[in-house]
């Protein structure tokens, strides 16, 4: 008689999701015929991956720190799936500090922070970074350095924090102050005339013209963190602060100044921006899945990329998206282009 051998169905992966994530994310892979006893064997860029929730249909594995790369293989140990493939994050520049979004300029530099706890003097307060990755000091002697933003003309702002002020940056690190007595301010942005808009977390969105005429222009509840700002390609000022709830909003604030509910359901939603297309990204938990999260205009929401400890981002004019955390920077070549208001 013939000898008879068993054979094991080869793993199919159908779908990863998200579709990016930094070393320590998760992602789900589902598909079919994926071993159940003992465990299935995932490897994430040639590494081997945690897994968290495994079946033979759903697999949740996280991203091992030494990936560089994307290819995801699922093995039953006599066979192996095809490659999938997640955008892996590479790290840029640790041992920083950063409380919002990265700046990116013209160039291509990348500005974050070092912001320090409150009232700490650090050494460093902004970081330069070029577009080989080199890692500068840009600017001293700034006390919680928080929100940064360039203004039409290509000249850097950052807040503070610590004294309310927001600061005007030359590109030698020449430090002036330009409006102060913003309470505790936060997140930063221009609009497509010039005008600065500064969250003071304690409840208010500033505006301040080009000559410095300063106006109330919202009121929102107070945020335990800080207050996030972004404009989209529909003029509206877009506004996120974490506040105790684990249910927070999305604010829609139209250029009159009337606020509305953009998005309700996240938990610590923080960093913002938009791409060409009008989709706005944030750095938040959602199902109790911490990351970035897209929102279409009509706010139907899924997860873009996983991962842990999310304070920012900014898209860089060549597509490749930039994420702060509250330690590094980290780059993930997604291929979107960014919108900027002017």
């Amino acid at each position: 008689m013939p000898s008879m051998r068993n054979s094991t169905p080869r793993p199919v992966i159908e779908s990863v999701t998200p579709q990016a994530a930094l070393p320590g994310g998760e992602i789900q892979i589902r598909g079919r015929n994926f071993p159940v006893v003992p465990r299935p064997v995932v490897t994430i860029g040639g590494c081997n991956a945690p897994l968290t929730v495994s079946s033979s249909h759903y697999i949740v594995a996280r991203v091992p720190a030494e990936a560089v790369f994307g290819e995801v293989h699922v093995r039953n140990g006599s066979a192996e799936s095809e490659a999938a493939e997640v955008v892996v994050a590479t790290l840029v520049a640790d041992n920083l500090h950063p409380v919002a979004n990265p700046a990116i300029d013209s160039e291509g530099n990348i500005y974050t922070t070092f912001s320090g706890s409150r009232g700490q003097k650090t050494p460093v307060s902004v970081y330069r970074i070029d577009p080989r990755g080199e890692v500068t000091p840009f600017l001293s002697d700034l006390t919680n350095a928080t929100g940064l933003a360039f203004d039409p003309q290509g000249v850097l702002y950052v807040s503070s924090r610590f004294d309310g002020i927001v600061y005007q940056v030359s590109e030698s690190a020449i430090m002036t102050m330009f409006v102060e007595g913003m309470g505790v301010a936060t997140g930063i942005a221009f609009d497509g005339e010039g005008n600065l808009f500064v969250g003071d977390r304690s409840g208010t969105i500033f505006k301040i013209s080009p000559n410095r005429q300063i106006y109330v222009f919202a009121t929102l509840e107070p945020s335990v963190a800080a207050y996030h700002l972004a404009f989209g390609p529909d003029r509206y000022l877009y506004v996120t602060g974490p506040t105790t709830s684990s249910y927070d909003c999305i604010y829609r604030i139209a250029p009159t100044g009337e606020v509305e509910t953009f998005y309700r359901g996240l938990g610590r939603p923080q960093g913002l921006a938009f791409d060409s297309e009008g989709n706005l990204y944030v750095a938040a938990s959602w199902r109790g899945r911490k990351g970035i999260v897209r929102l279409t205009p009509q706010a139907e929401i899924s997860q873009f990329l996983s991962g842990p400890n999310i304070v920012g981002l900014a898209f860089a004019p060549d597509g490749d998206l930039y994420i702060t955390t509250t330690g590094a920077l980290y780059r993930a070549p997604v291929g979107i282009r960014p919108w900027w208001p002017f």
